[in-house]
């Protein structure tokens, strides 16, 4: 019988030998201790499509913006409003929910780089104050 201080090594190299107990095992890549799929909060949430890229982002992690523009480009509104028989009449907008990966935001310079420190911030940065109409 061997001595219980010497070790016996099983396996490829150091990096793939973990010691249990007193007893050295291979590990194996499929049944590997610790990893539970369901202990990650991240693993239900739905994945919606990059607007630029086409990619599958975790909806908690895309960078979202909602669009609202005007159903009629800006050279015709005057002519409509003209036509029109209302004179009350608002045109109607079209809203548009819009996700974008990490890197596409960025690359779309949708979003800015931002330091280690400043990403800590999560409150969005000041608006401007509206032009009040006269």
């Amino acid at each position: 019988m061997k001595p219980e201080t010497e070790k016996m090594r099983t396996g490829f190299g150091s990096a793939d030998v973990r010691e249990r107990r007193d007893v050295l095992y291979p590990i194996n890549a499929s049944k590997t201790d610790s990893i539970d799929i369901f202990s990650s909060p991240r693993t239900q949430v739905k994945r919606v499509f990059c607007e630029s890229s086409g990619a599958l982002v975790p909806k908690d992690k895309a960078v979202k913006r909602f669009i609202v523009r005007n159903m009629v480009e800006s050279a015709a509104i005057r002519d409509l409003q003209e036509a029109c028989a209302y004179e009350t009449y608002t045109l109607p907008k079209m809203y548009r929910k819009v996700h974008y990966s990490i890197s596409a935001a960025i690359h779309s310079k949708v979003v800015r780089v931002r330091s280690r420190e400043a990403r800590r911030i999560r409150e969005p940065p000041r608006r401007a104050p509206r032009k009040q109409e006269k």
